[in-house]
Protein backbone atom coordinates (compact mmCIF):
# COMPACT_ATOMS: atom_id res chain seq x y z
CA UNK A 1 0.00 0.00 0.00
CA UNK A 2 3.28 2.23 -0.17
CA UNK A 3 1.51 4.28 -3.29
CA UNK A 4 -1.49 5.36 -1.86
CA UNK A 5 -1.06 8.50 -0.13
CA UNK A 6 -4.49 9.98 2.24
CA UNK A 7 -4.69 13.41 3.46
CA UNK A 8 -7.34 13.67 6.21
CA UNK A 9 -8.34 17.26 6.37
CA UNK A 10 -9.99 19.62 8.78
CA UNK A 11 -13.87 20.36 8.64
CA UNK A 12 -14.31 23.47 8.18
CA UNK A 13 -18.00 23.42 9.75
CA UNK A 14 -17.90 24.72 13.10
CA UNK A 15 -20.36 21.83 14.13
CA UNK A 16 -18.37 18.82 12.46
CA UNK A 17 -16.17 16.87 15.08
CA UNK A 18 -15.76 13.71 13.39
CA UNK A 19 -12.98 12.33 11.70
CA UNK A 20 -13.32 9.65 9.53
CA UNK A 21 -10.26 8.22 10.53
CA UNK A 22 -9.37 7.63 13.87
CA UNK A 23 -5.67 7.80 15.34
CA UNK A 24 -5.39 4.02 16.41
CA UNK A 25 -7.06 3.32 12.50
CA UNK A 26 -3.96 5.53 11.19
CA UNK A 27 -1.26 4.27 12.82
CA UNK A 28 -2.31 0.67 11.60
CA UNK A 29 -1.96 1.98 7.84
CA UNK A 30 1.58 3.86 8.18
CA UNK A 31 2.79 0.76 9.60
CA UNK A 32 1.50 -1.20 6.58
CA UNK A 33 3.36 1.57 4.46
CA UNK A 34 0.73 3.74 3.81
CA UNK A 35 1.63 7.49 3.84
CA UNK A 36 -0.77 9.73 6.11
CA UNK A 37 -0.94 13.52 6.71
CA UNK A 38 -3.31 14.79 9.42
CA UNK A 39 -4.44 18.41 9.15
CA UNK A 40 -4.54 19.99 12.51
CA UNK A 41 -8.36 20.95 13.48
CA UNK A 42 -9.43 22.38 16.82
CA UNK A 43 -12.85 21.04 16.85
CA UNK A 44 -11.69 17.15 15.90
CA UNK A 45 -12.80 14.93 18.63
CA UNK A 46 -9.09 13.36 18.68
CA UNK A 47 -6.23 15.64 19.14
CA UNK A 48 -3.93 15.72 16.83
CA UNK A 49 -1.11 14.61 18.64
CA UNK A 50 -2.44 11.08 18.74
CA UNK A 51 -2.34 10.72 15.30
CA UNK A 52 1.08 12.02 15.57
CA UNK A 53 2.04 9.32 17.73
CA UNK A 54 1.00 6.84 15.49
CA UNK A 55 3.68 8.17 12.71
CA UNK A 56 1.31 9.92 10.84
CA UNK A 57 2.86 14.01 9.53
CA UNK A 58 0.73 16.90 10.61
CA UNK A 59 0.16 19.59 9.08
CA UNK A 60 -1.40 23.36 9.45
CA UNK A 61 -5.84 23.45 8.85
CA UNK A 62 -6.71 24.11 4.82
CA UNK A 63 -2.94 22.93 3.60
CA UNK A 64 -4.82 19.90 1.25
CA UNK A 65 -4.75 23.19 -1.60
CA UNK A 66 -1.10 22.97 -1.61
CA UNK A 67 -0.70 18.56 -1.23
CA UNK A 68 1.11 17.19 -3.58
CA UNK A 69 -0.79 15.40 -6.89
CA UNK A 70 -1.29 11.90 -5.52
CA UNK A 71 -3.11 12.90 -2.22
CA UNK A 72 -6.44 11.46 -1.54
CA UNK A 73 -8.24 14.11 0.83
CA UNK A 74 -10.20 12.64 3.05
CA UNK A 75 -13.10 14.45 5.02
CA UNK A 76 -16.83 13.95 6.00
CA UNK A 77 -18.54 17.27 5.03
CA UNK A 78 -18.60 19.58 2.44
CA UNK A 79 -15.44 21.26 1.20
CA UNK A 80 -14.61 25.57 1.48
CA UNK A 81 -15.88 27.27 -2.15
CA UNK A 82 -11.77 28.23 -2.95
CA UNK A 83 -9.80 27.09 -4.32
CA UNK A 84 -12.23 27.20 -7.80
CA UNK A 85 -10.62 24.27 -9.42
CA UNK A 86 -10.32 20.82 -7.48
CA UNK A 87 -7.13 19.14 -8.84
CA UNK A 88 -6.80 16.30 -6.01
CA UNK A 89 -8.82 13.14 -5.52
CA UNK A 90 -11.64 14.09 -2.98
CA UNK A 91 -12.97 11.40 -0.49
CA UNK A 92 -15.89 12.84 1.25
CA UNK A 93 -19.79 13.09 1.62
CA UNK A 94 -20.72 15.24 -1.53
CA UNK A 95 -24.29 14.90 -2.32
CA UNK A 96 -24.10 16.18 -6.09
CA UNK A 97 -25.51 13.51 -7.78
CA UNK A 98 -29.28 13.54 -7.85
CA UNK A 99 -29.53 17.41 -8.24
CA UNK A 100 -29.35 18.74 -4.64
CA UNK A 101 -28.68 22.72 -3.98
CA UNK A 102 -24.69 23.53 -5.26
CA UNK A 103 -24.58 19.72 -7.07
CA UNK A 104 -23.89 21.41 -10.41
CA UNK A 105 -20.94 23.77 -8.90
CA UNK A 106 -19.38 21.32 -6.64
CA UNK A 107 -19.11 19.05 -9.92
CA UNK A 108 -17.93 21.84 -12.34
CA UNK A 109 -15.45 22.56 -9.63
CA UNK A 110 -13.89 18.91 -10.49
CA UNK A 111 -14.00 19.41 -14.17
CA UNK A 112 -12.12 22.65 -13.72
CA UNK A 113 -9.34 21.33 -12.07
CA UNK A 114 -9.38 17.69 -13.78
CA UNK A 115 -9.87 16.30 -10.19
CA UNK A 116 -12.48 13.38 -9.40
CA UNK A 117 -14.50 12.79 -6.63
CA UNK A 118 -15.33 9.27 -4.81
CA UNK A 119 -18.30 9.86 -3.10
CA UNK A 120 -18.58 7.71 0.69
CA UNK A 121 -22.04 7.30 -0.05
CA UNK A 122 -21.42 5.13 -3.34
CA UNK A 123 -18.96 3.08 -1.71
CA UNK A 124 -20.81 0.13 -3.04
CA UNK A 125 -21.02 -3.77 -3.59
CA UNK A 126 -24.02 -5.26 -5.12
CA UNK A 127 -25.45 -1.77 -5.18
CA UNK A 128 -25.05 -2.12 -1.23
CA UNK A 129 -23.73 0.73 0.06
CA UNK A 130 -20.58 -0.55 2.65
CA UNK A 131 -19.37 2.47 4.66
CA UNK A 132 -21.92 4.65 6.49
CA UNK A 133 -22.10 6.66 9.54
CA UNK A 134 -26.06 5.84 9.13
CA UNK A 135 -26.53 3.46 12.70
CA UNK A 136 -25.05 6.42 14.30
CA UNK A 137 -27.44 9.44 12.73
CA UNK A 138 -30.99 6.84 13.18
CA UNK A 139 -29.64 6.71 17.09
CA UNK A 140 -28.78 10.62 17.30
CA UNK A 141 -31.83 11.37 14.90
CA UNK A 142 -34.53 9.02 17.15
CA UNK A 143 -33.10 10.33 20.27
CA UNK A 144 -33.98 14.05 19.51
CA UNK A 145 -37.07 13.18 18.25
CA UNK A 146 -38.49 12.02 21.39
CA UNK A 147 -36.88 15.11 22.92
CA UNK A 148 -38.97 17.03 20.59
CA UNK A 149 -42.14 15.49 21.06
CA UNK A 150 -41.80 15.68 24.99
CA UNK A 151 -41.13 19.31 24.62
CA UNK A 152 -37.15 19.02 25.80
CA UNK A 153 -35.24 19.66 22.90
CA UNK A 154 -32.48 22.43 23.35
CA UNK A 155 -29.39 23.59 21.04
CA UNK A 156 -27.38 20.52 20.37
CA UNK A 157 -23.53 20.16 21.46
CA UNK A 158 -21.59 17.29 21.33
CA UNK A 159 -21.66 14.43 23.05
CA UNK A 160 -21.52 10.76 24.56
CA UNK A 161 -24.03 8.25 24.58
CA UNK A 162 -24.39 8.17 28.18
CA UNK A 163 -25.50 11.75 27.87
CA UNK A 164 -27.88 11.58 25.30
CA UNK A 165 -29.62 8.49 26.79
CA UNK A 166 -29.72 10.04 29.82
CA UNK A 167 -31.28 13.21 28.61
CA UNK A 168 -34.16 10.70 26.57
CA UNK A 169 -34.71 8.95 30.13
CA UNK A 170 -35.33 12.49 31.40
CA UNK A 171 -37.91 13.61 28.68
CA UNK A 172 -39.50 10.30 29.61
CA UNK A 173 -40.64 8.29 26.86
CA UNK A 174 -42.79 5.61 28.03
CA UNK A 175 -46.04 5.19 25.95
CA UNK A 176 -45.03 7.44 22.72
CA UNK A 177 -46.07 6.19 19.77
CA UNK A 178 -42.79 5.75 17.46
CA UNK A 179 -42.52 4.48 13.98
CA UNK A 180 -39.28 4.19 12.35
CA UNK A 181 -39.42 3.64 8.61
CA UNK A 182 -36.40 1.95 6.51
CA UNK A 183 -36.23 0.04 9.59
CA UNK A 184 -33.89 -2.69 7.99
CA UNK A 185 -31.04 -0.41 7.10
CA UNK A 186 -28.21 0.82 9.22
CA UNK A 187 -30.11 4.00 10.42
CA UNK A 188 -33.44 2.26 11.20
CA UNK A 189 -31.14 -0.31 13.27
CA UNK A 190 -29.98 2.68 14.65
CA UNK A 191 -33.17 4.38 15.57
CA UNK A 192 -34.90 1.26 16.59
CA UNK A 193 -32.24 0.61 19.37
CA UNK A 194 -32.64 4.32 20.40
CA UNK A 195 -36.14 3.99 20.57
CA UNK A 196 -36.55 0.66 22.21
CA UNK A 197 -34.26 1.94 25.31
CA UNK A 198 -36.61 5.06 25.37
CA UNK A 199 -39.38 2.56 26.55
CA UNK A 200 -41.56 3.79 23.28
CA UNK A 201 -44.50 1.81 21.85
CA UNK A 202 -42.77 0.65 18.60
CA UNK A 203 -43.42 -0.28 15.10
CA UNK A 204 -40.82 -0.70 11.92
CA UNK A 205 -41.72 -0.60 8.57
CA UNK A 206 -39.53 -1.45 5.59
CA UNK A 207 -39.82 -1.48 2.08
CA UNK A 208 -42.52 -4.08 1.58
CA UNK A 209 -44.62 -2.34 4.93
CA UNK A 210 -44.59 0.71 2.62
CA UNK A 211 -44.95 -0.86 -0.90
CA UNK A 212 -49.00 0.41 -0.16
CA UNK A 213 -48.37 3.47 1.89
CA UNK A 214 -51.03 2.92 4.77
CA UNK A 215 -50.68 6.79 5.60
CA UNK A 216 -53.41 6.66 8.11
CA UNK A 217 -51.86 4.24 10.02
CA UNK A 218 -48.39 6.30 9.59
CA UNK A 219 -50.23 9.59 10.48
CA UNK A 220 -51.43 7.39 14.33
CA UNK A 221 -47.88 7.80 15.63
CA UNK A 222 -46.61 10.55 17.70
CA UNK A 223 -42.92 10.16 16.38
CA UNK A 224 -41.80 8.99 12.76
CA UNK A 225 -38.29 8.46 12.32
CA UNK A 226 -37.72 8.63 8.65
CA UNK A 227 -34.40 6.22 7.33
CA UNK A 228 -35.48 5.93 3.59
CA UNK A 229 -33.36 6.90 1.04
CA UNK A 230 -35.23 7.15 -2.06
CA UNK A 231 -33.52 6.46 -5.54
CA UNK A 232 -37.20 6.28 -7.52
CA UNK A 233 -40.10 8.50 -7.17
CA UNK A 234 -42.64 7.04 -4.46
CA UNK A 235 -45.58 8.25 -2.29
CA UNK A 236 -44.28 10.90 0.30
CA UNK A 237 -44.67 10.08 3.94
CA UNK A 238 -45.85 13.42 4.91
CA UNK A 239 -47.09 15.91 2.23
CA UNK A 240 -48.45 19.26 2.58
CA UNK A 241 -51.98 17.99 2.45
CA UNK A 242 -51.57 16.13 6.08
CA UNK A 243 -50.42 18.98 7.70
CA UNK A 244 -54.62 19.35 7.99
CA UNK A 245 -55.80 15.34 8.20
CA UNK A 246 -56.62 13.94 11.34
CA UNK A 247 -53.04 13.02 12.71
CA UNK A 248 -51.48 11.79 16.24
CA UNK A 249 -48.00 12.96 14.26
CA UNK A 250 -46.27 15.65 16.23
CA UNK A 251 -42.62 15.13 14.92
CA UNK A 252 -40.91 13.51 12.60
CA UNK A 253 -37.02 13.00 12.61
CA UNK A 254 -35.96 12.63 9.11
CA UNK A 255 -32.48 10.99 9.21
CA UNK A 256 -32.09 10.99 5.71
CA UNK A 257 -32.32 14.40 5.18
CA UNK A 258 -32.65 14.59 1.51
CA UNK A 259 -34.64 17.87 1.68
CA UNK A 260 -33.05 19.21 -1.78
CA UNK A 261 -33.97 15.97 -3.75
CA UNK A 262 -36.90 15.95 -6.15
CA UNK A 263 -37.08 12.70 -3.85
CA UNK A 264 -37.76 14.05 -0.84
CA UNK A 265 -39.70 11.71 0.99
CA UNK A 266 -40.79 14.64 3.65
CA UNK A 267 -41.92 17.00 1.51
CA UNK A 268 -43.40 19.55 4.50
CA UNK A 269 -39.75 20.27 5.10
CA UNK A 270 -37.37 21.55 2.19
CA UNK A 271 -34.81 23.09 4.16
CA UNK A 272 -32.46 21.22 6.35
CA UNK A 273 -32.50 22.93 10.56
CA UNK A 274 -29.60 23.33 12.34
CA UNK A 275 -27.59 22.48 15.66
CA UNK A 276 -28.87 25.98 17.00
CA UNK A 277 -32.74 25.53 16.40
CA UNK A 278 -32.86 21.70 15.80
CA UNK A 279 -36.34 21.47 15.08
CA UNK A 280 -38.61 23.89 12.35
CA UNK A 281 -42.04 24.28 12.93
CA UNK A 282 -44.08 23.21 9.83
CA UNK A 283 -48.00 23.13 10.54
CA UNK A 284 -49.58 24.35 13.67
CA UNK A 285 -52.88 22.82 13.99
CA UNK A 286 -51.99 20.17 15.86
CA UNK A 287 -48.95 21.30 15.66
CA UNK A 288 -45.94 19.35 13.94
CA UNK A 289 -41.78 19.84 13.83
CA UNK A 290 -39.92 18.18 11.44
CA UNK A 291 -35.61 17.45 12.67
CA UNK A 292 -34.02 17.81 9.76
CA UNK A 293 -29.94 18.30 10.90
CA UNK A 294 -27.97 16.83 8.14
CA UNK A 295 -25.32 15.85 10.31
CA UNK A 296 -26.61 13.87 13.18
CA UNK A 297 -23.69 11.35 13.69
CA UNK A 298 -21.68 14.28 14.93
CA UNK A 299 -23.78 14.71 17.90
CA UNK A 300 -21.85 11.64 18.92
CA UNK A 301 -18.34 12.42 17.22
CA UNK A 302 -16.44 9.59 18.97
CA UNK A 303 -18.48 6.75 19.01
CA UNK A 304 -20.04 7.30 15.26
CA UNK A 305 -15.68 8.18 14.06
CA UNK A 306 -14.87 4.67 15.49
CA UNK A 307 -17.44 2.88 13.68
CA UNK A 308 -16.58 4.43 10.85
CA UNK A 309 -13.01 4.44 10.55
CA UNK A 310 -13.32 0.61 11.43
CA UNK A 311 -15.05 0.51 8.40
CA UNK A 312 -13.24 2.60 6.03
CA UNK A 313 -9.56 0.81 6.50
CA UNK A 314 -10.14 -2.70 5.37
CA UNK A 315 -10.71 -0.94 1.85
CA UNK A 316 -7.37 1.15 1.34
CA UNK A 317 -5.64 -1.80 0.11
CA UNK A 318 -7.94 -1.34 -3.21
CA UNK A 319 -8.08 2.45 -3.31
CA UNK A 320 -4.71 3.06 -5.74
CA UNK A 321 -6.39 0.19 -8.26
CA UNK A 322 -10.08 1.98 -7.65
CA UNK A 323 -10.92 -1.83 -7.21
CA UNK A 324 -14.24 -3.07 -5.35
CA UNK A 325 -16.47 -0.41 -4.01
CA UNK A 326 -13.79 2.50 -5.14
CA UNK A 327 -14.42 1.36 -8.55
CA UNK A 328 -18.65 2.20 -8.32
CA UNK A 329 -17.47 5.40 -6.60
CA UNK A 330 -15.90 6.27 -9.53
CA UNK A 331 -18.28 4.78 -11.85
CA UNK A 332 -21.14 7.12 -10.19
CA UNK A 333 -18.72 10.33 -10.35
CA UNK A 334 -18.10 9.97 -14.36
CA UNK A 335 -21.47 8.94 -14.69
CA UNK A 336 -22.72 12.50 -13.30
CA UNK A 337 -20.02 14.18 -15.18
CA UNK A 338 -21.83 12.93 -17.99
CA UNK A 339 -24.97 14.21 -17.16
CA UNK A 340 -23.69 17.40 -16.25
CA UNK A 341 -22.92 17.40 -19.79
CA UNK A 342 -26.03 16.20 -21.16
CA UNK A 343 -26.12 12.59 -20.81
CA UNK A 344 -27.69 10.08 -18.59
CA UNK A 345 -27.76 10.63 -15.03
CA UNK A 346 -25.48 8.86 -12.77
CA UNK A 347 -26.98 5.79 -11.38
CA UNK A 348 -28.14 5.99 -7.82
CA UNK A 349 -26.72 4.05 -4.37
CA UNK A 350 -28.42 1.14 -2.44
CA UNK A 351 -29.70 1.52 0.39
CA UNK A 352 -27.51 1.66 3.42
Amino acid sequence: MSSVHLWLRHETRSTERRAPLVPHDAARLVADGVRVTVEESPQRVFDVEAYRAGGCHVTPAGSWVDAPDDAHVLGIKELPDEPAALRHTHIFFGHAYKGQDGAGSLLARFAAGGGELLDLEYLTVDGRRVIAFGYWAGYVGAALGVLAARGALAPLHPMERAELDALVRAAGADGMSALVVGAQGRSGRGALDALLAANTVLDGWDREDTRVLDREALLDHELLVNCVLSTTPQPAFVRPEDLTAPRALRVVADVTCDVTSEHNLVPVNTAITSWEEPARRVGDDPPLDVIAVDNLPSLLPREASVAFSADLVPLVPTLAGRRGPWREALRAFVAAQAHRAGGPRAVAPGPS
